[in-house]
């Protein structure tokens, strides 16, 4: 009867200095990420959606459909040379607008609602630009929806 031995002995040390040294490189970048600042600041973007729509010719509403950081304040830029009217959110009345042809802000002074709107009544040409801003409580400001009626 003859016995051989093997040897089984190399293949757990080769293993073992593989991960040691995968080990050590994640450790180096993760340490080189802190130390040069590498990872830098993330900003938050805020979660919150409205969707325009234009009913008839005369009509456009922007509705707010909710998210996680809902009741924010609500600037709606329009660009287009039109006399508007509207209805804020909470549906009372905007004052008349006249855009000149560049840019008019309707600032809302109500806090939106999911399921409300607020309307703007005028003759909209078709170069008409619909830019919703939201201003939110960190006092950062995020455009949340831009389109061409």
């Amino acid at each position: 009867m003859s016995f051989t031995k093997k040897n089984e002995e190399a293949v757990s040390p080769v293993i073992g200095v593989i991960l040691m040294v995968a080990i050590t490189v994640i450790l180096a970048a993760v340490i080189a990420a802190f130390v040069f600042n590498m990872a830098g600041s993330i900003q938050k973007t805020h979660v919150v959606m409205f969707t325009l729509q234009k009913t008839g010719t005369d009509t456009i509403m922007v509705m707010d459909q909710g998210g996680q950081d809902q009741g924010t304040l609500i600037s709606v830029n329009v660009t287009a040379p039109v006399t508007f009217t509207g209805t804020d959110f909470d549906g009372t009345a905007l004052p008349a607008a006249t855009g000149s042809g560049s840019s008019y802000y309707v600032q809302s002074v109500a806090t939106p609602a999911i399921g409300k709107s607020l309307t703007l009544t005028g003759t909209w040409p078709a170069t008409t630009a619909i830019t919703v801003i939201g201003n939110f409580n960190d006092g950062s400001h995020q455009i949340i929806l831009q389109s061409t009626v």
